[in-house]
């Protein structure tokens, strides 16, 4: 079985993903490392590599072809990203919502655990955070509009919606995802 999660920045997708698979014993994949591979690679943000895919789609066509040959060649495996399930679409497809402040929240404390994400900048305030994540979901929506004629938001593209805001951590939201899916998975 292949499980595509999606979602808001700070929903949980990353933490999300890797208990899934942990828990089924699976590969786990993200498009997130890919692309910020792909920044690193070119001397630049993540950010700053998807406003130049705003009018250039050889930003994302990598990480499409990556993700295009995974669901036809790999066999099990879990993979966060946000278009991941319209690239794998043989996939049970999970998206998790939050609040965006809650979701800032989440980005903003991630940054001052020692293990806490290096793919984030460090944000002066949650305010800050959450300006951040709204443009970057607006950067993401017009890529994605423009490039695909998709909104990778809409409920209708996914089998299972979780919002994740009031749920008591990754653990919890796994929990959720494993129990909707499909029997014989």
């Amino acid at each position: 079985m292949i499980i595509t999660l999606s979602g808001a920045p700070g929903s949980g997708k990353t933490s999300v993903a890797k208990i899934v698979a942990s828990r089924l014993g699976v590969p786990f994949h993200s498009v997130g490392d890919i692309r910020g591979k792909m920044a690193l690679d070119r001397g630049i943000t993540l950010d700053e590599l998807n406003h130049i895919g705003e009018g250039d789609r050889t930003t994302d066509t990598e990480a499409d072809d990556i993700q295009t040959k995974l669901g036809e060649t790999a066999g099990s495996f879990v993979i966060e990203g946000r278009l991941s399930w319209h690239f794998i679409p043989n996939s049970f497809k999970v998206y998790l919502a939050c609040d965006p402040h809650e979701a800032a929240r989440r980005v903003f404390e991630s940054r001052r655990t020692e293990d806490g994400r290096d793919d984030e900048p460090a944000y002066a305030s949650v305010e800050e955070a959450e300006k951040a994540i709204a443009a970057r979901v607006a950067s993401d929506v017009l890529r994605y509009r423009t490039h695909y004629g998709i909104d990778y938001r809409d409920p209708a593209h996914f089998d299972l919606t979780l919002d994740t805001t009031s749920v008591p951590g990754p653990e919890a939201v796994a929990d959720k995802v494993l129990a909707a899916l499909p029997a014989g998975s």
